[in-house]
């Protein structure tokens, strides 16, 4: 198999414009001649790479397997001449982490801080962002790790042999909303009348478990206001708006000043399983350093509720 590095950039930068025209403007070469370099590597791969009758160009399953690789090797090929002419170390190796929302504001920081604690010093970079786009970036090899609550259904449709996890911790959907003068819940999960609900906008990853539990326990609810980002739904049952299922991590403070209460019991909360996804085709160092640092911890992992 003959390949030249060049092919696997304009794959790379076909892969982010999605747009022949676009990559080739970025590669610096005219459109045929990028067109040419494409189905060059296609040739040396025996693989078709792009579903070229789709627009904007799509990557085919191989595609986007093989795009994991080129990027590294890409990346890995820089950072070996950066080495070699002395201006960047490996130490400067920065590991980029797609995090769904929640869990990049109320279990990241307090995760790397234990991980930098144990002597773990790496250099990160986060991307808060939804679950769907966290998933297509670690398939596409636009981030190293992604962090994300465990979805038992669905696993997030992704081949475990490729796309290893590790268990983080658990959490779980709390029922909140904002309390009355004297400090009780403005509205009963337990009553006869409908309750307002702050609901996750239709797709939304949180929002499956919620609606299971309100279809297995028959609530009665008009919905009122819909997002996909659990703290926005925290910011309008602050207002009193009414009730919102949100993740504890993200309604610790707030129910500690007693600005929001918990206004349901055990059978209406809902378990969360936090997991770390990796590619097991990237090859970077410091993401093998700290998968095999989680594998064996030497102390106790930060309680994510």
């Amino acid at each position: 198999m003959n390949l030249e590095s060049k092919w696997l950039e304009d794959f790379s930068a076909l892969a982010a414009t999605r747009s022949f025209s676009q990559a080739a403007e970025r590669r610096f070469v005219t459109q045929p001649a990028f067109s040419r370099r494409i189905r060059s590597l296609e040739a040396a791969l025996g693989l078709t790479l792009v579903n070229r009758s789709r627009t904007p160009v799509e990557l085919t399953a191989a595609g986007q397997l093989f795009l994991v690789t080129a990027r590294t090797v890409v990346e890995q090929l820089g950072e070996v001449l950066r080495h070699l002419h002395h201006l960047e170390g490996g130490q400067g190796e920065v590991m980029q982490v797609a995090a769904a929302h929640s869990l990049a504001l109320g279990f990241f920081p307090r995760w790397i801080a234990q991980l930098r604690n144990e002597g773990l010093n790496i250099a990160t970079r986060l991307v808060a962002t939804n679950v769907g786009d966290a998933v297509h970036a670690l398939r596409e090899g636009g981030c190293d790790l992604m962090l994300a609550f465990y979805d038992p259904d669905a696993a997030l449709q992704m081949d475990p042999e490729i796309f290893p996890s590790l268990h983080l911790g658990n959490t779980e959907m709390l029922p909140v909303c904002a309390a009355d003068a004297d400090g009780k819940p403005l509205f009963d999960l337990e009553g006869e009348a409908s309750v307002p609900l702050l609901a996750y906008s239709a797709g939304a990853f949180l929002g499956r478990s919620v609606n299971l539990l309100l279809r297995q326990r028959s609530l009665r609810f008009t919905t009122i206001y819909e997002t996909a980002m659990a703290d926005s739904l925290k910011s309008m049952a602050l207002e009193g708006l009414g009730i919102a299922w949100v993740p504890h991590l993200s309604v610790r403070a707030e129910l500690a000043r007693g600005e929001l209460v918990v206004c349901g019991g055990p059978q209406w909360h809902v378990p969360l399983e936090i997991r770390l996804y990796r590619c097991a085709l990237v090859r970077k160092a410091n993401v093998r350093l700290l998968w095999r640092k989680l594998e064996n911890p030497t102390g106790q992992a930060p309680t994510p509720t």
